[in-house]
């Protein structure tokens, strides 16, 4: 089976920086196309950056500037670097991997396609 497993979420003030990491078990990500999502309480699950099997990118306008994706294929892991938090950034934030997708596809993906996490919680007071 394959499972992703989010870490790096936790609490910290507005201005402040997280790295989340995302360790996929059961399958290569070389060839996939991987992102992060988030949900708020009481709001829709919105994506907010992805990056496919070549190294492009897409970042939600809101996270633009402030927020870095990457993968590190030989370690199977995906990363989402968040500098300059903003408490309006306080969600749960999902891992996906999404076979078959673009970056840009996968950035509006609103279903459960593919394989997700069971998400790490970001607090920005």
């Amino acid at each position: 089976d394959v499972q992703l497993v989010e870490s790096g979420g936790g609490s910290v003030q507005a201005g402040g920086s997280l790295r989340l990491s995302c360790r996929v078990t059961g399958e290569s990500i070389n060839w996939l196309c991987m992102g992060w999502f988030r949900q708020g309480q009481g709001k829709e699950r919105e994506g907010v950056a992805t990056i496919d099997s070549d190294g492009t990118t897409t970042y939600s306008d809101s996270v633009k500037g402030r927020f870095t994706v990457s993968r590190d294929n030989a370690m199977d892991t995906l990363y989402l670097q968040m500098d300059n938090l903003k408490p309006e950034d306080t969600a749960m934030y999902y891992c996906a991997a999404l076979p078959g997708l673009s970056a840009f596809q996968a950035l509006g993906v609103r279903t459960n396609f593919g394989h997700w996490g069971q998400g790490t919680q970001v607090t920005v007071s």
